[in-house]
């Protein structure tokens, strides 16, 4: 199926396409689309997507002291990606993070605590053999422990003796295991290398990207699927698949199709494209990247302000930047479902949102508290909500956000027991006080405000664009090309 396999292109500029570069074309999958029956409490899908943006959103600033790279909170993110490891082609389905920049999944054996309600694990897991171990003298042994220690550190924990540790020469022992802990669980990994396989479409042979590191989870804690890291690091995707073309490395984008929680177009995949095409490029709207000392690999962006109507609401300066503290900014996260504001900024938008909205619709508190969206508004034939705009550091980089992507609506009532009535929730959220927010980012944008635009994160120029698209048209052109 289309759905889960990797397509390479290889493409060149001829007279009429759009397509001139070499790039690879993955489908993400929404991770509702295998649970549809998960849409049939509107109430409890929101409320659960909501609690778990907002968890997400905080628990990089509970785990802060941690030397070790952040993952996200199960179920881990809203779109999963496959492909096939090893000689034996063990497919792999992850969720694509760009909040962090690891790839790692679960093992034979594997014990996950406290995984009921939680994503089934995939059946078979594969079995990695320790021949496939990454030594303890790599760099990417160091970088898989956040850093912290040394070779001679890790080595000397995998108890390669001191006169080897001394001569450099312990390349035979392997990684020790390395522990992650995460907002509401952890997990304990070892780190492999094997072949990553790419299918390309027939007759031509697969591709295969030799020495992939991943990590191999044995034991885990709230979390029962695997991650794909596409964060800003050595080991996440990108960058390896760099090792591979050093195209794929540069640039890589995604078209997350509007799906508004329908489960009929949330089975439409969702293209990710590693590498350039030009189609459209002038279409972008573009913004800085901002470095972050304490989480390198955040793809974090300033924000100016926030447009609601025709009133411009400023936003507070520690949005516009980051400081030495790693405090600031936006991260533009593939992980988080809803748009996290801190309190002031949030509390400026409701108040104009109310002062338009307000006036022709009734407040539906009951929706509000069975959500944890807010404001949301009863109403009969239509209603009319003012425009919202994100301007973003830099000239011309102002981003029109489309009706549906900041305003749900519904028709509630459905359970036989009250009168169904249409209601439109708000889908942005009140990540808390400035003080709250110290040390991580100010604001995350999340992936439902990112529907129907082509995301894309210019690593040559170190910058982050957006395109309005048609994303299943999208797809559907690349695919056939």
């Amino acid at each position: 199926m289309a759905s889960s396999v990797f397509v390479l292109l290889l493409c060149f500029l001829l007279s009429s396409p759009v397509f001139s570069s070499q790039l690879l074309l993955l489908p993400l999958s929404h991770s509702l689309s295998s649970s549809i029956s998960d849409f049939n409490n509107t109430h409890n899908l929101l409320k659960s997507t909501a609690a778990r943006s907002s968890a997400r959103f905080h628990h990089r600033r509970r785990t802060q002291h941690h030397n070790h790279l952040s993952l996200p909170l199960s179920p881990g993110g809203d779109y999963t990606l496959s492909f096939n490891l090893g000689s034996e082609s063990h497919k792999i389905s992850l969720y694509m993070d760009t909040g962090s920049d690891l790839v790692w999944f679960p093992c034979s054996p594997f014990e996950c605590i406290l995984c009921e309600g939680k994503p089934k694990v995939q059946s078979p897991l594969p079995k990695i053999s320790n021949n496939k171990s990454v030594s303890c003298s790599a760099p990417a042994c160091s970088a898989a422990h956040g850093g912290s220690l040394s070779a001679s550190h890790l080595c000397a924990i995998s108890q390669c003796p001191l006169e080897s540790i001394e001569i450099s020469e312990c390349s035979s022992f392997s990684c020790p295991p390395f522990y992650y802990a995460y907002g509401d669980g952890s997990l304990i990994a070892r780190l492999y290398r094997d072949s990553l396989s790419l299918p390309a479409p027939a007759p031509s042979p697969a591709i295969n990207v030799r020495n992939f590191t991943f990590g191999c989870a044995h034991t885990a804690l709230g979390e029962p699927v695997g991650v794909a890291g596409f964060g800003r690091g050595t080991l996440s995707m990108p960058s390896q698949l760099a090792t591979f073309s050093p195209q794929l490395g540069n640039r890589f984008s995604y078209c997350l199709v509007s799906h508004s929680f329908a489960a009929e177009r949330v089975r439409r995949p969702s293209p990710l494209i590693l590498g350039r095409y030009y189609g459209g490029e002038t279409e972008f709207i573009y913004t800085s990247l901002l470095e972050n000392p304490k989480h390198p690999y955040f793809y974090s962006v300033g924000l100016t302000g926030i447009s609601v109507g025709n009133m411009m609401i400023p936003a507070p300066e520690f949005l516009k930047k980051v400081d030495e503290g790693g405090s600031g900014g936006v991260v533009v996260d593939s992980g988080t479902t809803f748009t996290m504001l801190p309190a002031g900024l949030y509390d400026s938008v409701v108040a104009a949102f109310e002062n338009r909205t307000g006036r022709v619709a009734n407040r539906a508190r009951r929706i509000e508290e069975n959500t944890g969206l807010s404001p949301c508004y009863y109403y009969e034939n239509s209603v009319e909500v003012p425009r919202v705009v994100l301007h973003f550091v830099g000239e011309k980089s102002s981003v029109l956000l489309p009706k549906k992507n900041y305003f749900y609506e519904f028709l509630d009532g459905g359970d036989g027991v009250g009168k169904k009535r249409k209601v439109g929730c708000l889908m942005l959220m009140n990540g808390g006080d400035e003080a709250e927010l110290a040390g991580g980012p100010g604001a995350t944008l999340g992936n439902y405000q990112q529907q129907g635009f082509e995301v894309a994160y210019d690593l040559a120029k170190n910058r982050v664009g957006f395109a309005r698209r048609q994303c299943s048209t999208l797809w559907d052109s690349l695919n056939r090309s």
